[in-house]
C-alpha cells in the first residue's frame, strides 16, 4: 500500500521547473510564425506539414546553442523522414496493413537513431505521429510542396532555437559534441542490448497498436500506434507505466477542449466567427502549443491536455470529419494504444546488466 501511495502521488506531481517558459516561447513562436504565414495566404489546411516540420524547436532545450543546434538538425532530419514517408503513402492511396508495416519499421529504426544520435525529448515518438498522421489525410498538394512546407518550418525552428547565440556571440570550444555515458567494450556491448531490447519494444508495441486498430475497423489506427509508443520513453518501469496513464488521462481532458470547440454551443469559438473556421482553429493550434511545452517536461498528463487539440485540429484542418467521431475514435485508440505499450514495457524487460536510460 505505501508503495502504491507513492506511486499515486507521482502521477500528479509536478516536475521541478527549468526555463519552462523561455523554451515554450521558442516552440510557440516556431509553430506560430509559419501558422500565421499559411493563414494569410488562405491554407490553414496545410497546417499539419508547418506543425509537425515545428515540433523541431521542442528538442534540445535546455542544451548550449551549439548542442542544441546539432540535436535539433538531427531531430528535424527525423520529423522530415517521418512526415515525408507520411505523405508519400497518402499520396499513393497506402493505407491499413501496409501502414501498420511501415509505421513499426519506421519505430524500431526511429528508436535506434534516437539513441544513437541522444535525442531529447527521448525516443522516436514525435517521427511516428508526424508518419501517422500524414499518411491518414488526403494530401491536396503535390509530396513536394509538403515536404517544403515542413522542411521550412523546421529551418525556422532551428533559427529561433540558435538565434540566443547572436546575444552573446562566443564560441565555447567542444560545446556541440555529446558526452559519452558508457566507455570501455563492456560498456559498449551493454548500451548496445539495450538499445536493440529497446528498438523491439518500440516495433512490437507500434505493431501490435496498430494491428488491432485495424482489425477493429478503426479509421484512425495510427492513434494508437502513436499512443503505443508513448510509455517506453521513460527511464524505467515505473516511468514507463506513469507515462502510458499521463497519455490516457491527459488526453481525455484535451478531448473536452476539443469538444468544446468543434460541437455547437455557446462555449465554441466558431460559433462567433461564422466563415471562418479554419482560421480559428488555426490561430488555436498556435495558441496550445504555448502550454503543451510549458508542462511538456514537468508533467506529461497536463502536456497532453493541450496537445491533443493541437494534433485533432491540424487533422481537423487537413481533412474534416464528424465531431462526434473524431472525438469517440481519439479516445478509444489513444487508451488501446497507451494499454499495448504499457502492456510491452511490463513484459518486454532489459538484458541483465542494462544500461540505464537518460530521463528528458
Amino acid at each position: 500500500m505505501p508503495a502504491l501511495m507513492v506511486h499515486a502521488r507521482e502521477l500528479h506531481k509536478l516536475g521541478p521547473a527549468n526555463n519552462d517558459r523561455l523554451s515554450a516561447v521558442r516552440v510557440a513562436l516556431s509553430v506560430a510564425v509559419p501558422g500565421l504565414f499559411l493563414i494569410l495566404i488562405g491554407r490553414p489546411d496545410l497546417m499539419m506539414y508547418a506543425v509537425f516540420g515545428a515540433l523541431t524547436g521542442m528538442y534540445g532545450r535546455n542544451e548550449t546553442h551549439q548542442l542544441r543546434l546539432k540535436h535539433q538538425a538531427q531531430a528535424a532530419l527525423f520529423l522530415m523522414s517521418g512526415l515525408t514517408i507520411g505523405v508519400f503513402l497518402s499520396v499513393n492511396h497506402i493505407h491499413s496493413w501496409w501502414l501498420v508495416l511501415v509505421a513499426t519499421l519506421f519505430a524500431g529504426a526511429g528508436s535506434l537513431y534516437a539513441d544513437a544520435v541522444r535525442l531529447k525529448p527521448i525516443g522516436p515518438f514525435f517521427g511516428i505521429l508526424a508518419l501517422g498522421a500524414c499518411a491518414s489525410v488526403p494530401t491536396n498538394v503535390p509530396l513536394t510542396t509538403a515536404v517544403l512546407i515542413g522542411a521550412a518550418s523546421a529551418v525556422f525552428s532551428l533559427v529561433v532555437g540558435f538565434g540566443g547565440w547572436f546575444r552573446r556571440r562566443t564560441w565555447v570550444a567542444g560545446a556541440g559534441r555529446d558526452v559519452p555515458v558508457f566507455r570501455g567494450p563492456q560498456g559498449q556491448k551493454k548500451l548496445m542490448r539495450a538499445v536493440l531490447v529497446h528498438a523491439a519494444r518500440y516495433s512490437l508495441a507500434v505493431g501490435a497498436a496498430g494491428s488491432i486498430g485495424v482489425l477493429s475497423g478503426s479509421g484512425h489506427p495510427h492513434w494508437a500506434m502513436a499512443a503505443a509508443a508513448v510509455p517506453l520513453a521513460g527511464a524505467d518501469l515505473p516511468s514507463r507505466v506513469h507515462r502510458g496513464i499521463h497519455r490516457i488521462v491527459g488526453t481525455f481532458l484535451g478531448l473536452g477542449i476539443v469538444a468544446v470547440v468543434l460541437f455547437p454551443g455557446p462555449l465554441s469559438p466558431l460559433q462567433y466567427f461564422p466563415g471562418q473556421t479554419a482560421v480559428v482553429l488555426a490561430v488555436l493550434v498556435v495558441l496550445c502549443q504555448f502550454p503543451t511545452e510549458l508542462f511538456m517536461a514537468r508533467h506529461y498528463g497536463w502536456a497532453m491536455v493541450f496537445f491533443t487539440p493541437v494534433i485533432l485540429l491540424i487533422a481537423q484542418l487537413a481533412s474534416p470529419m464528424d465531431p462526434g467521431v473524431l472525438v469517440l475514435e481519439r479516445a478509444i485508440e489513444t487508451f488501446v494504444g497507451a494499454v499495448v505499450g504499457i502492456a510491452v514495457a511490463v513484459l518486454v524487460r532489459s538484458p541483465r546488466g542494462r544500461v540505464p536510460q537518460e530521463t528528458g
